[in-house]
């Protein structure tokens, strides 16, 4: 007697169908694999070893601090060249068949962000196997929420992504403004530096940055003890929630939205 085989929308099939093809085309890219995991542990290698013994963020020494500042910038950095594919797709003809076919624009966006996404929280768990090399004990709880967390503020950050490169014709474009606009968030929400004792203006902005309640939950679910300077895990996982929904509905809107693009 054979199993039933599970039912699938026309919707889940399409984005299933975009997400494996983002991700096969993340591992035949070579020099995508490599940078995409070097660089990170590149920066926290070299920040580390330049601030260390020299500064420690809450008595705490630097390489644990930044390490869990360099998770949020796998994520952040993932999101960046995974979504860029958007325009690539486009020019190359793609998009326009996509567009075409019998199902909801929803699964563009689904697939896309899903693809994004799985990438960058891979990425993020190979990165977390040296955890302790930086000094960050780890349990099996802690890992499991960090991983959680982790696949959330992927999720948000991917999403917007996503959302601007939809809107875009441009990757050079693309790529500076995500720089400029992603960079400030990363650094303005203490994943290099703690943002307490930082000019009351810089410390007022850090409230309305989104990456800030992605970094404080990764922190208090990663580091041992109390967490100085940032709120509650309750109020860091609601905010980060908030930003993954917001995105991955503006995503689905600019998609479903017709446009003389589509078109192109």
């Amino acid at each position: 007697m054979t199993s039933p085989t599970p039912v699938r929308t026309p919707m889940l099939t399409a984005a299933l169908a975009l997400a494996h093809r983002e991700i096969v085309r993340f591992l035949r890219d070579r020099s995508r694999v490599t940078g995409s995991l070097l660089q990170p542990v590149i920066f926290w290698l070299l920040f580390t070893g330049a601030l260390h013994g020299s500064f420690k963020p809450g008595g705490q020494d630097y390489g644990s601090y930044f390490f869990v500042g360099t998770l949020a910038m796998i994520a952040l950095f993932t999101a960046i060249f995974s979504t860029i594919t958007v325009i690539e797709d486009r020019k190359e003809g793609f998009l326009q068949g996509v567009l075409v076919a019998p199902v909801p624009r929803a699964a563009i966006a689904l697939g896309k962000i899903l693809g994004g996404t799985t990438l960058g929280f891979s990425l993020g768990v190979l990165f977390l196997l040296l955890a302790p090399l930086a000094g960050v004990p780890l349990t099996i709880g802690s890992a499991l929420l960090g991983l959680a967390v982790l696949y959330l503020v992927a999720l948000s950050v991917t999403g917007m992504g996503f959302a601007l490169a939809w809107v875009m014709d441009s990757t050079a474009g693309y790529h500076g403004i995500m720089m400029l606009v992603l960079m400030p968030m990363l650094l303005l929400s203490g994943a290099f530096f703690p943002m307490e004792d930082a000019h009351p203006l810089m410390a007022w902005v850090r409230w309305c940055d989104p990456m800030t309640y992605g970094v404080g939950a990764l922190r208090h679910a990663l580091q041992e003890g109390p967490v100085v300077g940032i709120p509650s895990f309750s109020v860091c996982l609601l905010g980060t929630a908030i930003f993954a929904v917001c995105t991955f509905s503006l995503s689905t809107w600019v998609v479903t939205r017709r446009s003389a693009r589509d078109a192109v």
